[in-house]
């Protein structure tokens, strides 16, 4: 006992020499990167505003550079690689190197990085031994090896550590902090291919509860970041989660892994000026997100480029003039053949009626004697344009309407309505009927996008800014190359990356503030979280953010409890990419134990939901806990639930339940002695109790959960929402209920 304990310790002290001369590395580094931020503030050069672009462009660049380096000096190592060749690599958050370039740290997302992760003992990929190092803060303070070849067994020098809890289970068994942490030192090899997947179209990963979906795509993000920076530091890639909690929970991921230049919203944030908080009501709600929304919103812009019943009459400086409907009618034709949208098409549609009615205009003055000459058609076409009779007869035939503007509108008239609706929802439209000054809904947001997309701006001064700022940014990059010469010489700074600073500068906004309020922009790659709340309206509204459709989209279609939400990958995104989809599936349950996990699948089996099999890597140490009341106690019970569970330090605790009784539970638990802060919603992920809805709990994990009335989250959004309570807690699953256990669930 006592040898095996001194090898440990003896590994362990050699692989704390070898972090030891890494976080001395980084720590050079940091202060190198220090220096260079104090030099530059301390600058003096900025008499100019050149030279305070270029100072404050630098101070940028050198502090997320320092931010980087921050975030991972706590836990910069986690594992290592002997390979068949004597090679040695040890592998980390960020990539380091010596002075002089040689490497002592590869980066998790290099290709040399991939073996660690997806080597076998079957299929080594030249690796002779993997070594887990278990760290806090800076310690090392446990090892793990896989010994991949046998033959290093056969030549042990007393070297290996073969025992321990194991890096995965650690940290699947720990308690939960209320914000999910990076997996880069557990990954597993199916989640590895698929974060190094060179698909460039849409990826869907299918996983059931507990299977790293969220994780994986988080990584995939960063991995992309890191393997395709040029293609995407520009563009940025937009981070799409169901809520804001949600964005909370995992807004630590991606700095941990050393990347930042995201975008992150929620679906109620994704046009530009709307921030939509609630939802409609489930018919509504089916309704918005039905792809023949489409149709009926395309007929009712076209049903507002409108014709007069009969010609009209009007004097211009004396002289009789028609304005006839035929020409007007022509003029529609003209623009509508110029398929550009209406606001840019209403241009078209001005200068044909214009057009046709100078020559009316002409014929009127030669009639009464005066002379017209060809030259004097430019001025006679002023005139028209700016009598306050035929300005108010174009405005009437083809108003310019602003998206908010268009949609209450539309939404405060049911006769437009009605004339718009195709076939297929023609029944349902009066569910969309309201005031004009009714709040937007979550489910309006892709309806407002789409109506944009529809009245459209004109493009020939977005396409002149364009050209114009791709020629500033070549000589950006030109003159960046020649200040660097002067300025920096530590070859941290590229003259591609202060070019784009100083751009930013310029424009006073981050690359995510630029991006969330532009509706136009396009993200070099998406990620969809919890994709299958997504309707086809809204993934209409997504497939827009990344013309080149680089997707990556996780979800679970068994736990979709959104109205209108996705039931199939196949008919969902398949018309936009075809052959360019590609659907994975992770199958392990990291989260949920398997006596928890057993009966939430029992659940859904009886309920006939799309369950993605999975198995749990642990059986857990409880099985669930059922305990009946009366009908008049469901608040009460849970909170005495939630009591005994803090008397035994188990950790975070969610109740969920649904909506209207989240007020009357957390008012319950609120009256118990010693009870911490009770948090509402997702949000709640910050605290240590926490009341929700089963939609609050997508994506999220805790210590323990406690269900209020599982035939009740039945009841108001399908069996998807208690499958999704059931597989949220990694220890402890409770429930207290007055009605029967729905189907499923032990009697």
């Amino acid at each position: 006992m006592q040898d095996a304990e001194d090898r440990i310790a003896r590994e362990i002290g050699k692989e704390q020499a070898y972090a030891d001369v890494l976080y001395t590395r980084l720590d050079e580094l940091i202060s190198q990167v220090e220096r260079n931020l104090d030099e530059i503030q301390g600058s003096q050069q900025a008499s100019t505003h050149q030279n305070r672009s270029e100072r404050d462009a630098f101070m940028t660049l050198y502090e997320d550079r320092l931010s980087l380096l921050r975030s991972v000096s706590r836990s910069v190592v986690f594992g290592r690689l002997d390979m068949d060749d004597a090679a040695r690599h040890y592998i980390g958050r960020i990539g380091l190197f010596t002075p002089e370039r040689e490497q002592l740290l590869v980066d998790w997302r290099a290709p040399a990085a991939a073996a660690f992760y997806r080597a076998t003992s079957t299929e080594r990929l030249g690796v002779r031994l993997r070594r887990h190092l278990v760290s806090r803060n800076r310690t090392v303070v446990g090892l793990e090896d896989d010994v991949l070849d046998q033959s290093v067994l056969e030549q042990d020098q007393g070297d290996l550590v073969l025992q321990g809890e194991g890096a995965l289970l650690a940290a699947v068994s720990g308690k939960r902090t209320g914000r999910m942490g990076d997996i880069v030192a557990t990954i597993q090899a199916e989640q590895d291919r698929i974060i190094r997947s060179g698909n460039r179209g849409v990826l869907v990963v299918q996983g059931g509860p507990g299977t790293g979906k969220t994780a994986v795509a988080l990584h995939r993000a960063a991995y992309l970041l890191y393997t395709h920076r040029r293609r995407l530091e520009h563009t940025g890639v937009l981070i799409m989660a169901p809520t804001a909690g949600f964005l909370r929970y995992i807004e630590r991921v991606l700095p941990s892994l050393g990347e930042s230049g995201v975008v992150m919203m929620t679906p109620g944030d994704l046009f530009p000026g709307v921030q939509a908080t609630e939802h409609d009501d489930d018919e509504v709600a089916r309704l918005k997100g039905d792809a023949a929304m489409a149709q009926l919103l395309s007929r009712a812009v076209k049903q507002r480029q409108l014709v007069p019943e009969r010609d009209q009459q009007i004097r211009l400086d004396g002289t009789a003039l028609t304005l006839a409907a035929a020409d007007v009618r022509a003029a529609r034709k003209e623009a509508r053949a110029s398929h550009k949208p209406h606001n840019a098409a209403r241009t078209v549609f001005v200068r044909a009626a214009l057009d046709r009615l100078v020559e009316r205009y002409e014929k009127a003055l030669l009639a009464a004697g005066t002379t017209v000459l060809p030259e004097d058609r430019g001025e006679l076409l002023s005139d028209l344009r700016h009598d306050p009779q035929v300005r108010r007869w174009l405005n009437l035939a083809w108003l310019p309407y602003t998206p908010q503007g268009f949609l209450r509108i539309l939404f405060a008239h049911p006769e437009r309505l009605r004339a718009a609706a195709p076939r297929a929802i023609a029944d349902r439209v009066e569910l969309l009927v309201r005031d004009k000054d009714a709040a937007w809904t979550i489910e309006d947001v892709p309806l407002l996008d789409e109506v944009a997309e529809l009245l459209g701006e004109d493009s020939a001064p977005a396409e002149a800014k364009a050209r114009d700022d791709e020629d500033r940014r070549r000589a950006d990059v030109e003159y960046a190359r020649r200040v660097i010469e002067n300025i920096d010489t530590s070859g941290i700074v590229r003259a591609e990356d202060l070019a784009e600073r100083v751009n930013q500068v310029r424009d006073g906004r981050t690359l995510a503030e630029r991006a969330s309020a532009e509706r136009s922009w396009t993200y070099g790659h998406v990620v969809v979280d919890e994709a299958q709340e997504h309707s086809a309206m809204s993934w209409r509204a997504l497939m827009r953010r990344a013309p080149t459709k680089s997707f990556t989209v996780v979800g679970d279609v068994a736990q979709t409890s959104a109205a209108g939400g996705t039931a199939s990958w196949t008919d969902a995104l398949g018309p936009y990419v075809q052959d360019r989809l590609e659907v994975e599936h992770l199958t392990v349950n990291y989260r949920t134990p398997a006596r928890i996990m057993d009966r939430a699948l029992a659940m859904a089996a009886a309920h006939d939901l799309p369950v993605t099999e999975v198995s749990s890597v642990r059986d857990g140490e409880r099985d669930p806990l059922w305990q009946r009341v009366e009908a008049d106690g469901l608040a009460d019970g849970a909170a005495q639930a939630v009591a005994d569970l803090l008397d035994e330090r188990i950790g975070r605790i969610a109740v969920i339940t649904v909506g209207s009784r989240v007020e009357q539970v957390a008012a319950a638990l609120r009256e118990k002695p010693q009870m911490p802060t009770v948090g509402l919603g997702s949000a709640g992920v910050d605290d240590e109790v926490a009341v929700m809805t089963a939609q609050d709990a997508k994506g999220l994990e805790f210590d323990a959960v406690v269900i209020v009335e599982p035939a009740e989250l039945i009841d108001e959004h399908g069996a998807g929402d208690l499958y999704v309570a059931m597989s949220r807690p990694t220890q402890h699953l409770g429930a207290v209920h007055a009605r029967a256990l729905p189907a499923g669930l032990p009697c």
